[in-house]
């Protein structure tokens, strides 16, 4: 497919993304499934056309004077790829398949209008209702974070050191450009392509199949690393979806203690089985029924709470969830998370760790939730975290936002990695 093929490919997915309310990647599927003749090289440039529209969604409309599909996939071709008016007018001159021409209007409001002139939600690319949490947040640096949030993320892997040392993962995928990551102690990072540019189908590799690696964001390794889970220690995941930060902390113990991984979706929790087979994880025990918990309330050395959140800090990895959230969706967050805590916090023993971890941004889900916990649950007290990064990842790692040396915030403008909140709190013994 030429390039105007490819617009007009992305802009079918952005409007039935808009009509149908519905996740991207279901769109992006359902058309590719629908259009057989487009190519992998082809999909892959819709796709990225799609996200990066949706990642900038506001701020391109704004400068467009138009939200409409065409104008935003315009947009992404202007703005985020480097491509001119004249080039565009020249490539889809003598192609039938190419997408209407932009209108007066569009190309008025793309010559007159100054980014710096727009809302700051908008030059954020952040739903207004939300802009306060930033700023309680961030304080003057809120936009910085925010314009962060709408940058394409890097592909970032785990070396699973139950079978492979990080430099042997990085030499065996050296041909898509592996490097050893910043912070995390086992993460390889392959840089985020430029374009129509296409990540590398790692998980189709050998040595993926060998259990060598996982993929899994370098923010989300870091807070498994923070959990210090020891090789004699017992551990639950009370919440383990698809079991990554489980699977990271089976291997930092080296097979050895017993981590118990549970969440109330089974949907969520089956990928597990099979990647813990891959690993050749063996400390790992499955729940899926709360009542085979009962044994261990009172018990455990560590208690991993991956609570449900916003998700806002994935932003860039999900930017069609930016759009659809709602302050009742973050109320319904909050609530949950409240009653995740307080049932998780049965199973630690005293002395023992509540470790408490979201991929979100905002306060509300964050400082906010164990402040509250600690002065409800006095057994409970923050570890400071500040100290405990210094000696995990050393003085050149790029460091966090912290509060108040408490708690820590992973965001892709401060440490480049996925948005995410970590705080350990210690029952008293």
């Amino acid at each position: 497919m030429r390039l105007g093929g490819r617009v007009a490919g992305a802009i079918e997915v952005l409007a039935d993304i808009e009509t149908r309310k519905r996740p991207v990647a279901d769109a992006l599927k359902d058309w590719g499934l629908a259009h057989r003749f487009a190519g992998s090289g082809d999909r892959a440039a819709i796709g990225n056309i799609v996200y990066d529209a949706l990642r900038m969604r506001l701020s391109h409309a704004w400068l467009m004077g138009d939200e409409s599909p065409t104008a935003l996939a315009y947009a992404v071709l202007i703005r985020q790829w480097g491509l001119t008016l004249e080039a565009l007018q020249a490539e889809f001159a003598d192609d039938r398949f190419a997408p209407p021409a932009l209108t007066e209007a569009n190309l008025s409001a793309l010559a007159s209008r100054n980014l710096d002139d727009a809302p700051l939600h908008v030059q954020g690319d952040i739903p207004d209702w939300i802009q306060p949490s930033f700023e309680a947040n961030f304080g003057e640096d809120w936009l910085v974070e925010a314009k962060a949030l709408a940058g394409r993320p890097t592909l970032d892997l785990r070396a699973n050191t139950l079978k492979a040392s990080r430099e042997k993962v990085v030499k065996a995928l050296e041909r898509s450009g592996a490097k050893p990551s910043r912070i995390a102690r086992n993460g390889i990072r392959i840089a985020a392509g430029e374009g129509a540019v296409r990540l590398p189908n790692v998980t189709a590799e050998l040595s993926f199949q060998k259990g060598w690696f996982e993929v899994q964001d370098e923010g989300s390794q870091i807070v498994a690393d923070l959990v210090q889970a020891g090789e004699h220690d017992q551990v639950l995941d009370y919440c383990a979806g698809g079991g990554g930060k489980t699977l990271a902390m089976a291997a930092a113990m080296h097979n050895k203690g017993q981590i118990h991984a549970y969440d109330t979706d089974r949907k969520r929790l089956a990928p597990i089985i099979e990647r813990l087979r891959r690993a050749g994880t063996r400390n790992v025990q499955v729940h899926d029924d709360a009542r085979q918990l009962d044994p261990l309330k009172g018990k455990l050395d560590a208690v991993l709470v991956d609570a449900p959140c916003t998700g806002t800090g994935t932003w860039r990895r999900r930017p069609d969830t930016k759009w659809r959230l709602t302050p009742k969706n973050l109320d319904e967050r909050i609530a949950q998370q409240q009653e995740a805590l307080s049932e998780a916090a049965t199973f630690v023993k005293p002395g023992g760790a509540l470790l408490y971890v979201t991929c979100s941004i905002l306060p509300e889900e964050n400082d906010t939730q164990v402040s509250r916990f600690c002065a409800e649950n006095p057994d409970f007290s923050i570890v400071p975290a500040a100290q405990q990064w210094s000696q995990f990842f050393g003085q050149d790692a790029p460091p966090p936002r912290f509060k108040d040396a408490l708690t820590v915030t992973l965001t892709p403008a401060s440490t480049d990695t996925d948005g995410f909140f970590f705080c350990r709190m210690q029952r008293k013994v």
